[in-house]
């Protein structure tokens, strides 16, 4: 049995479930409405505030699934209800965002600004910075996929260099840095 797949994924105040024809699975909370078309072989059932979800055999396409489905179902009752967040730092000389609404635009030391359009479930914010920091980019979102793949939209721009560190890197994130080019001793 899988481990992730067993789990039931308990619903809090304020979201609800709904299971519709196609095996496809709803989710409605106070911060969005998400779906998800759940495999046919996969079972869902929602019963005492939890969903459950089973599979009817032991093949490995079945197995995979029940944890995939599970976890996916587990983000999308997380989503509506808390929201996932994003915050990348712009670490360089001259490197800032700024948000117009949906619209961001990026000085990343090229020739010209980046402009890029958000998606309508996709919220972004840029907190003050005190002097001597780095800028950071907020962006927020009950889809948890969605908000990801923008984040490595936003990072393909200007990935971080292993040398000074320049470029767009997540809040956290370690890099792996090189040691530069030293003199020959004479």
């Amino acid at each position: 049995m899988s481990r992730i797949g067993k789990l039931p994924v308990n619903l809090p105040a304020g979201v609800s479930v709904s299971l519709e024809d196609g095996n496809v699975v709803k989710v409605k909370g106070p911060l969005g409405e998400l779906c998800q078309k759940v495999n046919p072989s996969i079972k869902v059932t929602v019963e005492d505030n939890q969903i459950k979800f089973e599979r009817p055999d032991d093949l490995p396409a079945n197995r995979s699934m029940h944890g995939l489905y599970r976890a996916l179902v587990h983000n999308m009752v997380v989503g509506v209800s808390e929201g996932f967040s994003i915050t990348q730092e712009f670490v360089g000389v001259g490197y800032r965002v700024s948000v117009a609404g949906q619209l961001l635009s990026f000085s990343l030391g090229y020739s010209h600004e980046i402009q890029m359009l958000l998606p309508a479930e996709v919220k972004a914010e840029v907190p003050d910075v005190k002097k001597g920091e780095n800028p950071k980019l907020v962006l927020k979102s009950c889809d948890k996929q969605l908000v990801g793949q923008v984040a490595a939209k936003i990072r393909s721009f200007r990935k971080p260099e292993p040398y000074k560190g320049k470029g767009i890197k997540f809040l956290g994130e370690t890099l792996r840095r090189k040691a530069g080019k030293t003199a020959a001793a004479k």
